[in-house]
């Protein structure tokens, strides 16, 4: 047996086994990176068999009626529920727990499965958790109270030498540093209730929060509060409030495909016309 007939047989011997393993791989292997499939009611949570959704404490309507999100009462309380059927989830298998603003889109583990409390997406935040599709398109709105300084403004050049206040870690702080630029610089609040006893007390001269909530606060909570206006929405994609999930989440893609079916549907359209319609009209501020 010559050598170079030795080497062609070492070769074949090689190949037989590498073909036997790919003729019978099944056909039908996912690739590595491939998604899990969205099983109805197994996804990989942090508890089997239930989804946990987080949201903070306290929360406010028309996002979550009486501080209680488990209610199934507020746009996103509904919103969390029906994402949950639509994975496959009933409502006595969903829990939630309570996680400040700003810690729950810090980076790292998360003690909730999907977090529903007016995030909204931004490239920045996209560095530390996941978001899902986007569920509700937002603008933000000023308040004030009747009568104050802010109270008449109808361009955002008026608000400027104007104390001006926001939630910390908030798409409206953002907006009152961007759009308002006031002289004296944003006043800061750790909640929504902070910011708005400061209203009351005159501290500040107006406040900003998203439209919804400012619709709700001057029907229901302020004395005398009024909305001055809408902030324009600028070029590109508008505001809109995700989901978040922890960074790499497997249930991310689940949820993003659970919130467009919300969407198709007309039911996310429905719970906006139920929980986030109001009963007036704020103009827009130039």
């Amino acid at each position: 047996m010559t050598s170079s007939f030795r080497r062609l047989v070492a070769v074949a011997a090689l190949l037989v086994p590498l073909a036997a393993a790919v003729g019978c791989a099944p056909a039908d292997t996912a690739p590595a990176d491939a998604p899990a499939a969205c099983e109805p009611g197994a996804l990989p949570t942090l508890t089997a068999g239930t989804l946990t959704f987080g949201t903070d404490q306290p929360v406010y309507p028309p996002w979550y009626l009486d501080d209680d999100p488990a209610s199934g009462q507020g746009f996103e309380s509904a919103v969390a529920y029906g994402i949950a059927e639509e994975l496959g989830y009933a409502r006595d298998k969903v829990a939630w727990v309570r996680v400040p603003f700003n810690a729950a889109i810090q980076p790292g583990p998360k003690t909730y499965d999907v977090n529903l409390t007016e995030f909204s997406i931004t490239d920045e935040r996209k560095q530390a958790v996941d978001f899902s599709s986007p569920y509700y398109d937002v603008k933000q709105a000023v308040v004030a109270l009747e009568g104050s300084p802010a109270a008449s403004a109808t361009s955002i050049a008026q608000l400027k030498e104007l104390r001006i206040g926001a939630q910390v870690g908030t798409t409206s702080l953002q907006a009152v540093s961007d759009q308002i630029a006031p002289t004296a610089g944003p006043s800061v609040f750790n909640t929504n209730d902070d910011a708005k006893l400061a209203l009351t007390n005159g501290q500040v001269d107006a406040i900003v929060v998203d439209l919804p909530t400012a619709f709700y606060i001057t029907s229901a909570e302020l004395d005398n509060g009024a909305i001055v206006g809408q902030l324009p929405l600028g070029s590109g994609t508008p505001e809109q409030f995700g989901a978040v999930l922890e960074l790499g989440s497997p249930l991310t893609g689940c949820v993003s495909e659970a919130v467009d079916r919300l969407r198709d549907s007309g039911e996310l359209e429905q719970l906006e016309t139920q929980w986030l319609s109001s009963a007036g009209t704020a103009p827009e501020l130039r």
